[in-house]
């Protein structure tokens, strides 16, 4: 019980931008298709949290236009202050990248 109260306590907004392809498998041409605010307590439950929801269709946003998240796709996660941190997704998983490839 006590850690469900701290883990909510602990839970902040994250601003989420997601990029795609026009094309699913596509390597180059990612465009901006969908912003939001994600609510988790780490770097790493946003990402969980991005992926499952613009991957369960209940969850999905009525307003999001994207295809569902796959690989190749990239996520920005925008702290303000704490800085910009560009994530895509690998058959593993997440895996930061430079923001450099996203041109």
């Amino acid at each position: 019980m006590m850690i469900k109260v701290l883990t909510r306590r602990a839970c902040i907004q994250y601003d989420v931008t997601i990029f795609q392809t026009p094309k699913y498998r596509e390597n180059k041409g990612h465009k901006e298709v969908y912003r939001t605010t994600i609510q988790a307590n780490s770097r790493e439950h946003c990402l969980q949290e991005t992926f499952s929801r613009f991957n369960v269709t209940d969850r999905i946003p009525v307003d999001y236009c994207g295809r569902f998240l796959t690989t190749g796709d990239i996520i920005l996660i925008d702290e303000g202050r704490g800085g910009q941190h560009y994530y895509q997704l690998k058959p593993g998983g997440w895996v930061p990248i430079n923001r450099i490839l996203l041109l």
